[in-house]
């Protein structure tokens, strides 16, 4: 229960996540860093495969031919944090992003900006990583349609990736009762996405249902893909017209789990020592 729970406030982040990565952690740090009284250190450890290598030798990126897909790359104006040297460049972080955003979406992104933002980690995701912003227009607003990644900032792993978009319709934002009862045909979609796309290193086990919400004007719904090995990613589709709108990878939920499990304890902990000194202070 407490994983689900953990997962559907996880789920319920990525409705944010296209609006800005590093401006939601950066909040939920704050609060829960006030909440703890404490600072946060978490060890990290990489095992850094060939996954980078292989993003950077496929084919169609190259200096003739202007970089990234001939993307304009620059630094959010928004940006506070500086990579470490062993953090990739923002350059290379892009490139890794944009490579993800396209093998999952399938979009053309020839031309478009990307405006990319640093972050060391926070509390609530205790990793450094880069998120990028991608849209075809210069100016960056609530409203634009974009795409948006977010990568470990030494390897270049995906941790989640989003499209966003303003419909051109109402549509109910409300809860659908229906769908908690039977969601079977956006549960075909994950699994179809999951294998189409590669996204699991098993064969996918099966696929339960998350929770609704919405982004916008545009509800989703959102999944959980689980794997014959374990592995489980989180997969939201609009609930408009079933759009696929995004992932949240077993890495990245893996590191959200940590460290809200973390903090967690830490509070249980404060309040044992509270609980403590009010005996202390009570007996006779």
């Amino acid at each position: 229960m407490k994983q689900k729970n953990i997962l559907k406030l996880t789920a319920a982040a990525f409705a944010i996540i296209g609006t800005g990565t590093l401006l939601f952690n950066a909040a939920a740090e704050t609060a829960l860093a006030s909440s703890a009284k404490r600072t946060q250190t978490v060890p990290t450890s990489y095992q850094v495969s060939n996954d980078l290598e292989m993003i950077f030798q496929k084919p169609g990126i190259t200096e003739e031919s202007g970089g990234i897909a001939n993307c304009q790359v620059s630094m959010d104006s928004l940006n506070t944090g500086t990579p470490a040297d062993t953090d990739l460049t923002m350059e290379e972080a892009a490139e890794a992003g944009v490579r993800h955003l396209g093998n999952i979406f399938g979009v053309d992104l020839e031309g478009a900006y990307v405006y990319m933002m640093y972050n060391p980690g926070t509390v609530t995701f205790p990793r450094a990583f880069w998120s990028g912003d991608v849209l075809f227009e210069k100016k960056q607003t609530p409203e634009s349609t974009r795409w948006t990644f977010m990568v470990d900032a030494v390897t270049g792993e995906l941790f989640n990736a989003g499209h966003g978009r303003q419909l051109d319709a109402n549509p109910p934002l409300g809860l659908d009762q229906a769908l908690e009862k039977d969601c079977s045909q956006y549960k075909e979609l994950a699994r179809k996405k999951t294998e189409e796309c590669g996204l699991m290193d098993s064969p996918v086990d099966r696929v339960e249902y998350n929770c609704q919400g919405y982004s916008g004007n545009d509800p989703d719904i959102a999944l959980d893909v689980i794997g014959e090995n374990g592995e489980m990613i989180n997969m939201s589709f609009s609930r408009y017209d079933q759009e696929f709108l995004g992932i949240i990878t077993d890495t990245s939920l893996k590191i959200s789990e940590s460290a809200l499990e973390r903090i967690m304890k830490g509070e249980a902990d404060d309040d044992d020592q509270i609980e403590k000194k009010t005996a202390v202070f009570e007996a006779p």
